[in-house]
């Protein structure tokens, strides 16, 4: 009998109305970026435009990803070191592995 992993369980994310409106009006900031790279393209734009815009959509996207990393240290690493044990161990590993993907990216 082979044994079968458990889905793992995450917790829902709940920074607070403030922090949510600043992640989604981000969002919406590289949603209307990538869309005018599309147009670009779509239009036959001159190539260094449309870079100049893919690097404003990339950084409204780093943006967003440091915004929520400052929510994550804040507020689940905070409590889980509060907390100690496992759940604190496995939290810094955690956001280290995320902080090490966001500085290939």
């Amino acid at each position: 009998m082979t044994a079968t992993a458990l889905p793992v369980v995450r917790p829902t994310r709940s920074p607070g109305p403030r922090q949510d409106r600043e992640i989604l009006s981000r969002l919406r900031k590289a949603t209307g970026q990538l869309s005018g790279v599309t147009g670009m393209v779509e239009d036959g734009r001159y190539c260094i435009d449309v870079l100049d815009q893919v690097a404003a959509a990339t950084k409204a996207l780093k943006a967003v990803a440091l915004e929520l990393l400052d929510d994550h240290l804040s507020h689940c690493v905070t409590d889980a070191v509060t907390k100690g044990g496992r759940t604190a161990e496995e939290k810094v590993a955690e956001a280290s592995a995320a902080i090490a993907r966001l500085v290939r990216s």
